[in-house]
């Protein structure tokens, strides 16, 4: 179902509000205002301001969602869009952060109130990974023994790196085709890519 263009515009002035003043500093208040809603209006749609904050999470990992989506419908080698789906993700989630400003802090501190906003996006993600996988057996790219079990470790292993990436702890040291060279090592070692 589409959300409402009243609510889409909540959100998005939310999400300004949050990057710039901070979660803390941001009332419901100056949400109605910004948007040039009356705080009626804004109840309607969110409870609280936490509320309005999950919903800021959620429409940022819908875009991110989307540009995946774009990747795995590409006409390219699903060894390719493999790659390119790694980078997009991690790239799309440290993008996200940095713009977001003083988000970025509210997203490390509240990681477990994240997690219940990324489960859609888990099961949309994982489902992406497992469609080029899928693709990837079957034109003799991938020898793959479990596919749900592969699936479910190329998502958990970006998960576990987030963060450290974001934070410029992975990877900051090396030139581009460096990191290409080690990350294609693991990823297609992984899946025992063959030649085509």
């Amino acid at each position: 179902m589409p959300v409402s263009k009243t609510k889409a515009k909540l959100v998005d002035v939310a999400r300004q509000l949050f990057a710039k003043m901070g979660v803390e500093n941001t009332t419901m208040n100056d949400i109605a205002l910004a948007s040039k809603k009356g705080r009626r209006t804004l109840y309607t749609y969110f409870k609280s301001k936490e509320e309005i904050y999950l919903a800021v999470v959620e429409s940022e990992l819908d875009r991110l969602l989307d540009m995946m989506k774009q990747v795995v419908e590409k006409d390219s080698s699903p060894d390719k869009k493999i790659m390119e789906m790694i980078y997009t993700r991690l790239d799309a989630v440290k993008e996200v952060v940095y713009r977001n400003g003083t988000l970025r802090a509210n997203f490390f501190r509240d990681i477990w109130q994240v997690e219940k906003v990324r489960k859609k996006f888990d099961t949309k993600e994982m489902m992406y990974f497992k469609a080029v996988l899928q693709e990837g057996m079957e034109k003799g790219v991938f020898q793959i023994d479990d596919l749900e079990m592969t699936t479910e470790l190329i998502h958990y292993c970006l998960k576990g790196i987030e963060v450290p990436y974001i934070r410029g702890q992975i990877g900051a040291h090396l030139d581009d085709n460096t990191r290409d060279r080690y990350v294609s090592r693991i990823v297609f070692g992984a899946l025992h890519k063959t030649e085509i």
